[in-house]
């Protein structure tokens, strides 16, 4: 099976950004705080939208900087408190401070200090996760709230404003300012920094370092549109930067928070620089040299549609999960509209649909209901599979993909009906779980056992890595352990928004 070619550059990216943002430490007097925005590990997204870029990029451009960096990690410290999830990771935000740690140290870069952002004494379980990153050897400064952020300017350039947060104590040249998620108080901690550096007579800067929405391309670019759908539950959107236009007569793209904030933001600049370094635009404060490396924009085009039409799924299911509002969904359907775009535009939701409609129609499934789901395999050939009392549909369809990859035919069985109903018969029994049939990850450990006894079994087993990045719909909404096993193969899996059952249990 040949593997096209990336339409993304790793190499030309690494080169050119990691250039961009040295000559930018240069322009400030080698102190620059770097904005970070974004997932700066497992960027899945950008992989997504841009076929062939590495979701570890930015942390290996990161590691060409070398000695010359270090970084500061930021978290609201509500966000700790009241431990908010990351459904894209399956965990909360303290436990993605830890990791953010953990990844970066593991790359030989330096984190020294963990900055928890409108901190307030009352956050009790906030203090105690302070006194957990202490214990594990980091400097860890509690900023608290400024009154009038962002637009009283003379306030939060005072001793009342940034002059109340502890300055964090660095010594690399460029000091990448980084966080768990959004709103975590990145600008106003490196904000915050430069300010304490200019008291000290160090002439530090600031940069913004973010991949998305890609200003040297249209603002119809399906990449552009793609990051509107990704932030539509936070109401973002591009638009065509007017300061940087009227500046420099030259269009380019950026999105609507940072055009809305400039102005304050550049008053803030223009009373912490010389006036020769005071940004012009929102795109001149950012460093991001993405756009140049696209090789194939005819594949990262028609990546991105699909990355629309994958968003807008995800937004119908979340919404009946109760994570989104309807006011969500809408922007999402608007935004498939401009795009010209509908949910069967994606290769595997027919094949998927009329996978249950045949089982339904043959009196098949499981507890009166047949739930189907479809896989794309790297060759680009489609597989499905439908629920039964033994197997969930995600399961049967894994489980016939891994049939297909290895040439097994599919009348073959490689799981023990014994295997299989000694677990159903635990769940229904001693566990007293309603759905007996296996999940994802059930199935993952019956074929992991068959496979010690059965070299059939051990040679779908070893296909397995190839379905990372593969495509999968399903007709129902599913569970969140089968969600836990599908996402830790790599699928790319989107649902219909409908519950399997009466009771409203995902159990497809």
């Amino acid at each position: 099976m040949e593997t096209p070619h990336a339409a993304f550059d790793n190499d030309k990216y690494i080169a050119l950004q990691s250039a961009a943002i040295r000559e930018r430490a240069e322009r400030f007097g080698n102190k620059l705080y770097l904005e970070i925005g974004g997932k700066l590990l497992k960027d899945l997204h950008a992989a997504r939208v841009l076929p062939g870029f590495e979701p570890d990029v930015k942390l290996r451009m990161l590691q060409t900087l070398g000695d010359q960096i270090e970084f500061i990690v930021c978290a609201y410290a509500g966000d700790i408190e009241h431990q908010r999830y990351r459904a894209d990771f399956g965990t909360t935000y303290d436990a993605e401070v830890l990791r953010l740690v953990e990844d970066v140290r593991a790359r030989g870069l330096a984190v020294r200090s963990v900055v928890l952002t409108r901190f307030d004494p009352s956050m009790t379980a906030a203090a105690a996760f302070a006194d957990r990153l202490r214990r594990e050897g980091l400097a860890v400064y509690l900023h608290s709230a400024i009154p009038g952020y962002p637009a009283d300017v003379d306030r939060i350039l005072s001793d009342d404003g940034f002059g109340r947060n502890p300055m964090v104590e660095t010594t690399a040249p460029i000091v990448g300012v980084i966080a768990p998620g959004p709103s975590s108080g990145k600008l106003a901690t490196a904000l915050s920094q430069v300010w304490h550096e200019n008291r000290r007579g160090v002439g530090a800067g600031y940069a913004k370092y973010e991949t998305f929405p890609v200003w040297n391309l249209p603002l119809s670019h399906a990449v552009n549109i793609a990051y509107e759908a990704a932030t539509a539950d936070i109401e973002d959107f591009n638009q065509i930067d007017p300061f940087h236009l009227e500046a420099y007569g030259e269009t380019t793209v950026n999105y609507n928070r940072d055009v809305a904030a400039f102005p304050i933001l550049r008053a803030l600049l223009e009373r912490l620089l010389p006036a020769d370094q005071v940004y012009r635009s929102p795109t001149d404060m950012g460093v991001n040299k993405v756009g140049f490396a696209i090789a194939d924009d005819e594949r990262v085009q028609e990546a991105s549609r699909q990355e629309i039409v994958r968003r807008f799924l995800k937004g119908g299911s979340d919404l009946a999960l109760g994570r989104v509002t309807e006011a969500t969904v809408e922007r999402l359907r608007s935004i498939m509209a401009a795009a010209g775009l509908k949910d069967t535009d994606r290769p595997v939701v027919v094949p998927a649909r009329e996978a249950a409609a045949a089982g339904a129609a043959a009196g098949k499934g499981f507890g009166g209901i047949c739930c189907a789901a479809a896989l794309q395999l790297p060759d680009g050939s489609i597989v499905t599979g439908k629920n039964s009392s033994l197997l969930r549909s995600p399961a049967a369809t894994i489980l016939n993909a891994a049939k297909r990859l290895a040439g097994i035919p599919d009348s073959l069985e490689l799981l023990p009906k014994t295997i299989v109903q000694s677990v159903a018969d635990m769940k229904s029994g001693l566990l007293g779980r309603r759905s007996s049939n296996l999940n994802v990850e059930e199935l993952l450990i019956a074929l992991a056992i068959s496979a010690n006894m059965n070299s059939v079994a051990a040679l779908a087993l070893q296909k397995l890595p190839l379905l990372r990045g593969c495509e999968m719909h399903m007709t129902h909404l599913t569970s969140a352990s089968d969600a836990s096993g599908m996402r830790r193969l790599g699928l790319r899996v989107t649902c219909d928004p409908l519950w399997p059952d009466k009771s409203r249990l995902a159990l497809g």
